[in-house]
């Protein structure tokens, strides 16, 4: 009988790419993908690390997927498995726990797929990580859009932050390799392919080239695509790579920027590489050369020290930049951080508030910039998921849309005027078949 393997991600798009090349490997080998929530012989979870949550989330599911399958053989992996694989080890019915290196090799670290009584535990200590694991979307990843890794690890000494500890030094998968992988994705038919890493700024370090060069070489790869880039640092996002956006339509005109905080007192504390003064200038500076460009920030809010005052700057920071939504973050004590013995920690009800004013005011920002949106013309990439007669997609400037369910329209760019819009409708039409439609924007 057919053995079945089941994956399951936490955490960035980058663990999405890993994971999909991790399930390639099982596919080449036989095995059948099954969801996370049905019987399967093989459980592998990628995890997270960024947040206490993403780590309670992570035993969780450990322990449910031995419900389905007591006998079913548990491998953990990811970032989690990376800083604290004992801890994983000690969870009942956990064979494998791999560290970053170690999840792309694990057909060569594991024998077979037997329960076992001892958990195997293999980890390269963060100071080794030098290798390169290639990963990106495959036909164990049933996404319309493509995740293409290009750069891992990190230099940055976020004082909240324990990825530099989970997944190493910054290295970059090699300018020629990227061009290859790239057009194999092409080949294989995606039309949004999304550049991703710990810190995707900065690429091309160690190795003579920069992400500009980088871009310069992928939009003139013959053929109709997108490239999105995933997440950027502001101390990153170059004249260069703006100027490209502005003149080819191969970039997506969105941008996620992540700002941490609009204190400077906070964002000091944080150890970040930029000013809120700096951060100001360069939203400001890309909506002044476009327009209609989607900017997303991550933000942090209950990091040690941050009073009512510095969240309300934070907040009216936020308020009145020119930007489209926000990811909200609380802020979580991880181990090995120099923020968790900084003073002033904010209690745990009042990062909560704070987290839920800023999700509130995300709302308002996203409804306002879709409502600048009516009346331009958008590209809309629908991805190939049928729900309840529905499809749904992304525009260049990462506005969800939503329409009746058209399957030649599935992983297709569509030009689409949008019409109206209120707090979730927009109703627009198809340029290219002149049908009009009502797209419902989430």
């Amino acid at each position: 009988m057919q053995k079945k393997v089941a994956l399951l991600t936490l955490g960035c798009k980058l663990n999405y790419s890993e994971t999909s090349s991790i399930g390639m490997q099982f596919l080449d080998r036989g095995f059948k993908l099954a969801d996370f929530q049905e019987k399967a012989d093989v459980y592998i979870l990628n995890t997270c690390s960024v947040t206490e949550s993403a780590e309670r989330e992570c035993r969780q599911i450990i322990r449910r997927a031995l419900r389905q399958n007591p006998e079913a053989f548990i491998i953990v992996t990811g970032c989690y498995a990376q800083l604290r694989p004992e801890e994983l080890a000690q969870i009942d019915g956990v064979d494998a726990v791999l560290g970053s290196n170690e999840k792309f090799k694990l057909f060569s670290l594991l024998e077979n797929f037997q329960k076992r009584e001892l958990t195997c535990i293999s980890v390269t200590p963060t100071e080794n990580l030098t290798e390169f694991g290639v990963a990106h979307s495959t036909d164990a990843d049933n996404r319309t859009r493509a995740f293409l890794k290009i750069q891992d690890g990190c230099d940055y000494t976020c004082s909240f932050c324990t990825i530099p500890l989970a997944r190493g030094a910054s290295r970059s998968l090699a300018l020629n390799n990227v061009i290859d992988e790239f057009k194999k994705l092409l080949d294989a038919g995606y039309k949004e392919i999304v550049l991703t890493g710990v810190n995707v700024g900065d690429y091309g370090k160690n190795i003579d080239t920069n992400l500009s060069n980088l871009l310069n070489e992928l939009i003139n790869i013959e053929g109709e695509f997108r490239i999105r880039i995933s997440s950027i640092e502001p101390n990153l996002l170059t004249e260069e790579i703006i100027n490209l956006t502005t003149e080819s339509e191969k970039l997506c005109n969105h941008f996620h920027i992540p700002l941490q905080s609009g204190s400077p007192k906070i964002l000091k504390a944080m150890q970040r590489r930029y000013t809120t003064e700096d951060y100001f200038e360069l939203i400001h500076r890309i909506k002044n050369r476009l327009p209609d460009s989607g900017i997303g920030v991550d933000v942090i809010v209950g990091f040690p020290g941050e009073t009512e005052e510095d969240f309300i700057h934070t907040h009216n920071f936020l308020r009145d930049l020119p930007v489209s939504y926000l990811h909200v973050f609380t802020y979580s004590e991880r181990p090995d951080t120099k923020a968790i013995s900084l003073p002033g920690l904010v209690d745990i009800q009042e990062r909560k508030r704070r987290n839920n004013i800023l999700r509130i005011l995300s709302e308002k920002i996203r409804v306002k910039f879709y409502s600048e949106m009516i009346g331009t013309k958008q590209e809309v990439m629908f991805e190939n998921v049928n729900k309840k007669g529905l499809m749904h997609g992304f525009s260049s400037n990462y506005v969800k849309v939503q329409t009746d369910f058209i399957e030649s329209l599935t992983g297709q760019i569509c030009p689409i005027i949008l019409t109206e819009a209120d707090t979730e409708i927009c109703s627009g039409t198809i340029i290219s078949t002149k049908k009009s439609i009502d797209l419902v924007i989430t």
